[in-house]
């Protein structure tokens, strides 16, 4: 390497090394200033008036979100440093404040503290937030209603907190928005009260029937494979097994139609949540149910969660096609003996490394045949329901 080349090596390392120690000097600035804000802005909440309180709340905000800019670690660490300061117990008490911007700059300010913070989520939640928050939720102001709504399912995924929200009145509330919310506060409530439905062991307390209706209009309109469809399935598996839960689902307008369709379309756990609502249905009443899962074409979605679907899923399943059949107990062993007989002429065919895999290729072709019949005969009992063409007079 000539002496102009190593010159140039030695001038760029000078310059890296420059670039790093005025970064460093730069974060360290950065840190001391936000400490300096924080104790600042605490001292606002804790002992300044209504307009310095609600400036300070504005403060946590910009504060979070120019730590984020910087880096996901220092906001997490501004986040804990400031619930340490002192700062949710006043913002807290803001929420109950007549003055509108105060009870909205404080939910905004809760918010930023509490998201990826499980810690600062406990904190907010004994120091009393609950009970405002239901109140927020009864408003009719959609933007308050919504932040409230966002506060609630913030909260509701710490452990800790879930009981004390499902004890609060919160879920009726939650219910009444999946009707008459925002696009967003609907999508809020569902996984508010997907998470308050994990809290206890009979989760039908936290829902009633009155849910039934806005779930399945919710189901009808989303992607039956998104994480939304997956929690509102889930929500309707639990009101089945009610007996106000079932006849909800059966008198809503395309309930058991919508169940149907997302065993066809849905995702891995959205399937097994609407094979688990169908078959609590029908395993209630055999008799009432049962064509009314038939006349929507629940067999071809059923026959190929057989296979495609969870363990529990394809378990599911199999128990609903048994009682679907019109002799369930004659014929309940029947999937299994079949698995059994394709997986001995796999074994035959191609031995018993493989036979695993042969046996799933050929029980998925006669799944796929089988829904092929299935169809036809669906079809063809439509047509022949069609009112015939009758002559004008």
């Amino acid at each position: 390497m000539g002496q102009e080349e190593q010159s140039s090596v030695g001038v760029g390392e000078e310059e890296e090394e420059t670039r790093e120690v005025v970064e460093k000097e730069e974060v360290e600035t950065w840190n001391q200033r936000k400490q300096t804000l924080i104790l600042e802005i605490s001292s606002k909440l804790i002992h300044g008036d209504l307009e310095a309180k609600i400036e300070a709340a504005r403060d946590i905000r910009n504060l979070v979100r120019k730590s984020s800019s910087s880096s996901p670690s220092s906001s997490s660490k501004t986040r804990s440093k400031l619930g340490a300061a002192g700062v949710i117990s006043p913002l807290v008490l803001m929420l109950c404040s007549p003055n509108p911007d105060a009870r909205q700059v404080s939910l905004l300010a809760l918010l930023n503290l509490a998201v990826r913070n499980e810690r600062n989520k406990v904190k907010i939640v004994t120091a009393g937030a609950v009970p405002p928050l239901v109140e927020l939720l009864k408003f009719q102001n959609g933007s308050l209603r919504d932040l409230a709504t966002a506060a609630i399912l913030t909260l509701s995924a710490a452990a800790l907190n879930k009981p004390i929200i499902a004890d609060s009145g919160a879920a009726p509330l939650l219910v009444e928005i999946l009707s008459s919310g925002s696009v967003q506060g609907k999508v809020d409530a569902v996984t508010a009260l997907h998470n308050l439905s994990t809290c206890q062991e009979n989760s039908t307390d936290i829902l009633d029937a009155t849910a039934v209706p806005p779930l399945i209009n919710l189901l009808k309109e989303c992607k039956k494979y998104s994480k939304f469809a997956e929690k509102t399935t889930a929500l309707l598996e639990i009101l089945s097994n009610s007996e106000e839960g079932r006849i909800a689902i059966s008198n809503s307008d395309g309930g058991i139609l919508t169940l149907v369709e997302t065993v066809e379309d849905g995702s891995l756990m959205s399937t097994e949540h609407a094979v688990g609502a169908l078959l609590s249905m029908c395993q209630s009443c055999r008799d009432k149910y049962r064509e009314l899962i038939l006349n929507e074409g629940a067999v071809p979605g059923l026959l190929r969660l057989t296979v495609d679907g969870t363990a529990e899923a394809r378990e599911r399943a199999r128990t609903l096609l048994d009682l679907l059949r019109d002799s369930p107990q004659q014929k309940q062993l029947a999937s299994a003996v079949l698995e059994r007989i394709v997986y001995d002429i796999a074994t035959r065919v191609d031995g018993a490394d493989k036979a695993a895999e042969t046996a799933k290729r050929l029980l998925q072709d006669m799944v796929k045949r089988s829904m092929e019949h299935s169809m036809s005969r669906i079809q063809q009992r439509a047509a022949s329901c069609t009112p015939s063409n009758t002559q004008s007079t």
